[in-house]
């Protein structure tokens, strides 16, 4: 069957979109089992992630997160590289931003504090995973292995951190003292009372606008640089792309430098936006979850963006539906993992009969004269 007969949405937005769907209805069966209807079930869900203001700033604020290390993941997919990493990435990158504002954050504001703690942030992340670059391109050493082995040192390291030298004294918890209140992100509720609009109190912060913003730069960046150019020979064609010039050493580490800046960015939303102070395991799976974000998400930044939505709906409908029936929240994790596997492991499962149906139904058959010299 030839590829080029079948138009590229069918590959990139119906297939996803059915995968998804198969996904929900595996998750039907499971509601089922646990004696809930699943048409009850989807509708606590919905309501729970869209059907109100509050729960709206919830999602978003969950899509925030997923698109930093979405984004992460993808821009080294892009380059032929398996960044596992994004966890550590993020924690570390998180580390950035929390130290500027401990420290800056005690005699500038906010909108002083921020882009410093971007750009600290997004150094923290890169340094992180440039490491396992160097190893990679100079070394032969798997990308795989060391990123993950990257993300243990990083939870060592910010365990010893919190226990030994930022934890005060006062406090058997393992977390830093409060920032600053000056250094917190303004919430997107305050944001819009500037204007005049109400809505309800959530943890929706200024970072989702900057997410939406880095999707924006990547996207030019892979598609109109010629950085983006040559990341993306690589990763088609390593050998192909060193024979016509490109140095494949240079784009495996500027690769993984943006995605471990990215990933970094993850400390913008849940610390300087959220929690307001450095905890213990603060990045909860999300650079783990990345990866099927950027799967579902065909590596683009809008899908990256859509996915992230998906994946924000889940966290927060999945929160109303524990709350609402009193299931265990782990019935989240389960509806994240059918759809990381339909999305994933069972990605092409569909498309041999999704194309032959496509073809069957639409494409138009050559006329007789067609061909004809």
């Amino acid at each position: 069957m030839s590829q080029a007969q079948v138009p590229a949405w069918v590959s990139v937005a119906l297939l996803p979109a059915i995968n998804v769907f198969a996904a929900f209805l595996v998750s039907a069966l499971l509601f089922m089992y646990i004696d809930i209807s699943p048409i009850d079930a989807i509708k606590v869900m919905w309501t729970g992630a869209f059907g109100y203001a509050e729960g709206i700033g919830y999602t978003l604020y969950y899509t925030t997160g997923f698109i930093f290390t979405g984004l992460a993941v993808a821009i080294a997919f892009h380059a032929g590289l398996f960044n596992i990493g994004g966890e550590g990435q993020a924690y570390i990158g998180g580390l950035g931003v929390g130290l500027v504002c401990l420290t800056l954050g005690e005699f500038a504001p906010w909108y002083v504090v921020f882009p410093v703690a971007i750009v600290v942030g997004g150094l923290f992340g890169a340094a992180w995973a440039f490491i396992p670059a160097y190893l990679q391109a100079k070394r032969g050493s798997h990308i795989v292995i060391t990123t993950i082995m990257f993300n243990f040192i990083a939870a060592s390291l910010m365990a010893y951190l919190l226990v030994d030298i930022l934890k005060p004294e006062t406090t058997m918890a393992t977390e830093s003292r409060v920032f600053a209140a000056s250094s917190w992100l303004p919430k997107m509720h305050e944001m819009l009372s500037w204007v005049g609009v109400s809505m309800s109190a959530s943890p929706l912060n200024l970072s989702f606008i900057f997410a939406l913003l880095c999707c924006l730069l990547l996207w030019l960046f892979i598609w109109h640089t010629r950085w983006g150019y040559e990341i993306r020979s690589v990763g088609s064609n390593p050998s192909a792309a060193t024979y016509a010039g490109i140095s494949y050493v240079k784009i495996v580490i500027i690769a993984m430098l943006i995605s471990g800046m990215l990933a970094g960015f993850f400390g913008l939303n849940v610390l300087q936006g959220e929690l307001h102070q450095i905890k213990l395991n603060f990045v909860e799976g999300f650079g783990f979850t990345g990866i099927a974000v950027a799967l579902m998400g065909r590596n683009h930044p809008l899908g990256v963006l859509l996915a992230s939505l998906l994946f924000g709906f889940l966290y927060q409908g999945g929160a109303e539906l524990s709350f609402e029936y009193g299931v265990d929240r782990n019935i989240v994790v389960v509806l994240q993992g059918l759809v990381i596997l339909f999305s994933g492991a069972l990605e092409h499962m569909f498309k041999p009969s999704l194309e032959r149906t496509y073809l069957k139904l639409f494409a138009k058959k050559a006329s007789p004269s067609e061909g004809v010299a």
